[in-house]
């Protein structure tokens, strides 16, 4: 999900780090349903949070959190109001009921099993982007939130292009003239703007085939389109101008021996160096970016907490 930086922020390298400092992640205490902070992205105990490699910032967000059952919760809530009921007479109340489900998970969290998910971040400062590797608006709301408590004037803003995104795969489906430097793949969705939200999914299948022309004719319109860029990139375009299943092609990470014995900053000169030729491209051939009067600097509001995705141990984006 790619934002504009907003206004004339900017930060030094240790400014950032000075600042994610008072939010490093710690482990969930006992009775502690989740917690959210920063790690260093190298995967070094007590190294740097924030990377600087070409001049590009990266960033990683760990993501604790324990699941305890609902229905193990209730159980146990149940068993001991029937002991209260068999012991007094008294049936409990509804407001006890929720005390005592409050009680039997506090009871269950210290031996709930626990599960982690890392997303990354990167800050360009000259493009002016931030960009979080992360398909969850919660995700991002809780970065920017983070974000905005730690850096003064930081801000971000939506990307706007002249083109929607559903208009300009709707052409480019049904001229099957993909933009310049660009390709079209073979998975899409289209959906009814009706009452029916009919929706269709072509997977591993070509797409220059006149139902697809049939069906846009009819109404559907397109909310995810796979491409490629320049036969480096493979991409899943959404509606609302994500980029998801991105995939780099054969023959971009081919690295030098002494590359090889340092992949971080190799995989990470090379995936932000890829991306940050393919969106310009993108933004080109959805009429270039335009402001918006009313669009204002912010941070996104904050969500609720999302659900911690499994970690990986990719390389950054």
């Amino acid at each position: 999900m790619v934002y504009k930086l907003g206004g004339a922020w900017t930060a030094t390298w240790e400014q950032i780090e000075e600042a994610l400092g008072t939010q490093r992640f710690e482990e969930c205490g006992p009775t502690q349903e989740r917690s959210a902070g920063w790690v260093p992205p190298r995967g070094e105990e007590h190294g740097p949070l924030v990377e600087s490699v070409g001049g590009q910032y990266l960033l990683r967000l760990m993501v604790e959190s324990k699941a305890v059952p609902a229905s193990v919760v209730k159980r146990k809530a149940d068993e001991r109001a029937q002991q209260i009921e068999a012991t007094t007479g008294r049936k409990p109340g509804k407001k006890e009921i929720r005390d005592l489900r409050e009680e039997a998970k506090q009871a269950l969290l210290p031996v709930a099993f626990t599960k982690r998910g890392a997303t990354w971040v990167w800050i360009d400062l000259q493009a002016r982007r931030f960009v979080v590797d992360a398909g969850s608006q919660n995700r991002v709301d809780e970065i920017l939130s983070l974000l905005v408590k730690v850096l003064d004037g930081f801000a971000v803003q939506e990307v706007h292009t002249a083109t929607s995104a559903t208009a300009a795969m709707s052409e480019w489906l049904s001229s099957q003239e993909p933009p310049a430097g660009f390709s079209i793949d073979r998975e899409c969705e289209l959906k009814a703007t009706d009452a029916s939200k009919a929706a269709i999914r072509y997977a591993h299948h070509p797409l220059d085939i006149e139902e697809i022309r049939q069906h846009i004719a009819e109404g559907k319109l397109p909310t995810k389109l796979a491409m490629t860029w320049d036969e480096r990139v493979s991409f899943v375009l959404t509606e609302s101008m994500q980029l998801r299943k991105l995939q780099f092609q054969d023959g971009v990470f081919e690295k030098t021996s002494q590359e090889k014995e340092d992949s971080f900053d190799a995989d990470a000169a090379i995936s932000t160096g890829e991306i940050s030729r393919l969106l310009p491209g993108l933004l080109e051939a959805l009429g270039g970016e335009i402001e918006l009067v009313a669009a204002v600097e912010t941070p996104l509001p904050a969500a609720a907490a999302p659900t911690a995705q499994p970690d990986t141990e990719d390389a950054p984006f």
